[in-house]
């Protein structure tokens, strides 16, 4: 299984600003309540890639560029490469657990997240939604976790299936946890498959992560362009102010050169 050396695992807790300790679950806690305030959900470093990428066996962005892509340019990506590169640095720290590929009402195999091992105790740990902190699974009753951002809750539904809902929010469900280990080469595969053809988020610029202890988006999707935050239930609206990739990459902590490739990229396949 892929884990980080240890010049790059000692460059990552630096840019996260967690200290190496023994694998624990306040650790765990640690080290993803730091990532969601430093490692955006984005999908603007994957577009860029892929559009400067001839084979697509080649656009797959393993933790070693993940995690460089972060400390210099303040990338991040969706859920494959969020969470393969989280675990390998988790593995690094001496955590046990595997990956998981799972599925979104009738989307199948879209998602994935991590299973972490402690004590025998099951951690869902999840950086590509991402879920706010680590839940432990229970498959013989519902489990509510309470966050500063949202209470989660995971419910048991059949032998190693649990539904992932979070409140508040328009729509609670976010997924369905398929507690069932997956090889890293079946991993990487679905990882290199999705920036194919039907690859997911390579058609919009999404930016997704917490600033000054608040929830942002940004989200191509949406006409006109804005960014916006959500607390408490309510969305609030901010008006783009002068070159788009600048004023997103100012606000997110981005490489706003990445965000302008990414743009000019879903602006050519439109």
């Amino acid at each position: 299984m892929i884990q980080l050396g240890d010049e790059m695992k000692t460059a990552v807790l630096r840019r996260l600003g967690v200290a190496e300790a023994p694998p624990t679950v306040s650790l765990l806690e640690a080290l993803v309540a730091a990532y969601i305030r430093t490692v955006p959900w984005e999908s603007a470093f994957r577009m860029a890639k892929r559009a400067r990428t001839a084979v697509t066996a080649d656009c797959p962005r393993w933790p070693d560029e993940f995690w460089r892509d972060n400390i210099e340019r303040g990338g991040g990506g969706t859920c494959y490469e969020s969470n393969y590169a989280f675990f390998a640095l988790l593995r690094a720290l001496g955590f046990e657990g595997y990956l998981t590929i799972n599925n979104m009402r009738d989307s199948i195999g879209c998602h994935t997240a991590c299973i972490i091992l402690l004590d025998g105790q099951k951690w869902l740990t999840d950086v590509g939604i991402p879920l706010n902190a680590p839940i432990a699974l229970n498959s013989a009753a519902p489990v509510e976790r309470v966050t500063e951002f949202y209470t989660y809750t995971v419910t048991p539904i059949a032998a190693d299936e649990y539904t992932i809902h979070a409140a508040p929010r328009p729509d609670p469900y976010i997924f369905n946890l398929l507690d069932r280990p997956v090889t890293e080469e079946a991993y990487r595969a679905a990882t290199t498959n999705d920036y194919g053809s039907n690859g997911l988020f390579l058609d919009a610029v999404i930016v997704n992560k917490i600033v000054a202890e608040r929830p942002w988006r940004f989200n191509t999707r949406e006409r006109p362009f804005a960014l916006n935050t959500f607390w408490q239930g309510q969305r609030t609206d901010r008006a783009i102010e002068g070159e788009v990739a600048e004023f997103v990459g100012r606000h997110f902590g981005m490489d706003a050169a990445t965000i302008r490739a990414a743009l000019a990229a879903m602006s050519s396949n439109q």
